[in-house]
């Protein structure tokens, strides 16, 4: 073997070590790495747990009258007395209002005489009948006659009863409308009456609270102007939702002292449901919102999983779940905007 062989193969040699060195270097450069051999970033992870919590909300209300109606008159006619002594209690059947009434009372005294007469010509004829001095038919149509002024009398008297406006519950009247001398409608509103001795409250609840309230119930509210705390109890819901709001309107009767309470009283209605013993809480920033709801990203042996959950209440920093997690799951607290399903996660910092 000559010189030029033994240099070329060298030169080969020291080729494929080169190559060989280069290739080691090349797949040990940083960033290189496999998936297997990447480090994971630590994310932060929560596990959930049970305690016992009591939901309270706060919706509008509004103080009702116990009764409350509108003052009309029942025919039209001129005002000749007016009783209504403005922001006064007046008790049930009180005249509050008169309407002219003259052309009736005339009217009552013309067939009382008429009645008079007829009664005396039905009294003689049934003698007469008695002895058969007149004919049975004549004798029905004097009974038809004395039967038929009665009842004129009874539609006139009915007539003059409306031309009487009264109280038709014990309550305070409001301001009147009205002058005294004026000429009324049945259109015309001649005051408010209210039964304020009894007060209740009306509020509405949206609808996944309607399993939670009932009958019985005790709530509080406030009102504005006031420091005091007052309480009322559900007798009553309305018996759909409304498709306007999806509320359920509530109406409960004011308990204790309601002493201040007008009326149509804007109020804020604090409302405590059942305590549930077993409630999970997790913080409000692990929730993933979603096009179909809410989701959470479960930790299983080192897989992000990502769950559908279904939340009740909340408070300044956490929310509840209702469906979709348990005692002792681990969700994540970190990264939940950058981590995708079923991706590869390490757990650093882990709280309860």
């Amino acid at each position: 073997m000559d010189d030029s062989t033994t240099f070329l193969q060298s030169a080969h040699s020291s080729n494929d070590c080169f190559q060989y060195y280069r290739m080691r270097i090349k797949k040990n450069e940083p960033g290189k790495k496999s998936a297997q051999q990447r480090v994971l970033p630590k994310l932060e992870g929560y596990i959930v747990g049970a305690e016992p919590f009591s939901e309270l909300i706060e919706v509008p209300g509004s103080v009702v009258a116990n009764e409350v109606t509108e003052i009309r008159p029942e025919v039209s006619g001129r005002l000749v007395q007016l009783n209504i002594a403005e922001g006064k209690t007046v008790n049930k059947g009180a005249l509050l209002a008169k309407i002219y009434d003259g052309d009736l009372q005339a009217e009552l005294k013309k067939l009382q005489s008429q009645l008079a007469i007829a009664q005396t010509n039905e009294g003689r004829a049934s003698r007469l009948l008695e002895i058969q001095g007149i004919s049975r038919n004549d004798y029905d149509l004097t009974l038809l006659n004395f039967n038929n002024i009665r009842a004129d009398i009874d539609v006139v008297k009915t007539q003059i009863y409306r031309t009487e406006i009264r109280a038709p519950f014990t309550g305070k009247l409001g301001l009147r409308n009205i002058s005294p001398g004026a000429y009324v409608s049945p259109a015309d509103v001649i005051a408010t009456i209210n039964q304020v001795s009894e007060l209740k409250l009306d509020f509405s609840i949206p609808e996944k609270y309607i399993g939670n309230i009932g009958v019985g119930q005790n709530v509080n509210f406030t009102v504005q102007g006031s420091d005091e705390v007052f309480a009322a109890k559900v007798y009553a819901t309305e018996s759909n939702v409304g498709l306007n709001n999806r509320s359920l309107l509530v109406r409960a009767r004011v308990t204790g002292k309601n002493a201040g309470l007008v009326p149509g009283t804007f109020a804020k209605v604090k409302i405590g449901f059942q305590p549930n013993d077993n409630a999970i809480f997790v913080p409000s920033q692990s929730v993933v919102p979603t096009i179909k709801g809410k989701q959470v990203i479960l930790y299983r042996s080192g897989t992000a999983v990502f769950q559908d959950v279904e939340i009740g209440g909340r408070d300044s920093a956490r929310v509840e779940i209702i469906t979709g997690l348990k005692v002792g799951d681990t969700i994540l607290t970190t990264g939940i905007m950058t981590t995708v399903p079923d991706a590869k996660v390490q757990l650093g910092k882990i709280t309860k």
